[in-house]
């Protein structure tokens, strides 16, 4: 999809946003990727003013937005805005199935797995902020952290704490290829990708790096998934794989599968990326906690 830079300043608690088609002379002022633009460029569009609709109607309305765009000739236009509206993700910062204990344990759990060496190149796709920031903290030395997700709020929030914090807004297979290749993926909310198994999987297998991992990840398991698909159709739109089905498909994409645990409350599954002409052999004790 197409996005918005938005400033920092709008980082507000609103439930859902919907934005209004991008006009094309944006480009003159940051001609990136047609996915998406950058946002560690948030000061280009200095927007006025803003407010927030009843819930219920879940649309931020922002009035008097403006954009200065430069043009060839030196002279400055204006681009106003009408509406900027995005899909609520403030459901992944809420967990009311486990403890704080229990919480704390599962998402070491899922870092342990990922195995984050020092000068790794990470990715992480539709992350919580709670989670990007304990990935943060584990990865330290690593080369490169880049944060997938479809939110731009999200996103600026992050941009905001972490300056050296890679951020692009739009989808995990239009990833560039500037960042490859990557030695850890976290895809830490699955159900939120609208894209199969077979696409997901020949994305990543064009931008991993051999020997790397591939975490897929719920905190609550599949029945709370299963409830959140129910309750925000439109964010969460897939479902958790079984093993059957995972191990089959991204075999095809040289991936094989290790740790496998699909609880009512938990959910994980690590899988290793072995290139064409490797053995094939997978040392699944590595992947033990």
């Amino acid at each position: 999809m197409n996005s918005l830079l938005l400033p920092s300043s709008l980082l507000l608690s609103s439930s859902s946003h919907k934005m209004s088609p991008l006009i094309p002379s944006i480009s003159q002022c940051y001609p990136y990727s047609h996915h998406s633009y950058h946002v560690n460029h948030l000061s280009c569009f200095p927007f006025s003013s803003a407010q927030i609709s009843s819930p219920s109607s879940k649309i931020l309305r922002l009035s008097s937005v403006g954009a200065t765009i430069p043009s060839s000739d030196g002279s400055v236009s204006v681009i106003n805005f009408e509406d900027f509206v995005e899909k609520d993700w403030s459901f992944l910062e809420s967990d009311n199935i486990n403890s704080i204990e229990e919480h704390n344990q599962k998402i070491n759990q899922i870092l342990a797995v990922g195995d984050i060496g020092d000068n790794a190149r990470v990715m992480v796709s539709v992350g919580s902020e709670e989670f990007v920031d304990r990935v943060v903290d584990h990865s330290s030395q690593c080369d490169l952290l880049l944060i997938v997700h479809d939110s731009l709020f999200v996103l600026a929030g992050i941009k905001e704490k972490y300056d050296k914090v890679k951020c692009w807004q739009g989808e995990l297979i239009y990833v560039p290829e500037k960042w490859a290749p990557f030695d850890v993926v976290f895809l830490y909310f699955l159900p939120g990708l609208p894209f199969d198994l077979a696409q997901i999987f020949g994305a990543l297998s064009k931008c991993c790096s051999p020997g790397a991992r591939v975490v897929i990840s719920h905190l609550q398991g599949r029945e709370a998934a299963e409830l959140q698909k129910k309750d925000y159709p439109d964010v969460a739109v897939s479902e958790l794989p079984d093993k059957m089905t995972l191990e089959s498909i991204s075999a095809h994409y040289s991936f094989k599968l290790g740790d496998f645990v699909d609880e009512p409350r938990f959910y994980l599954a690590v899988l290793k990326f072995c290139m064409t002409g490797d053995s094939g052999e997978l040392n699944v004790a590595s992947f033990k906690c």
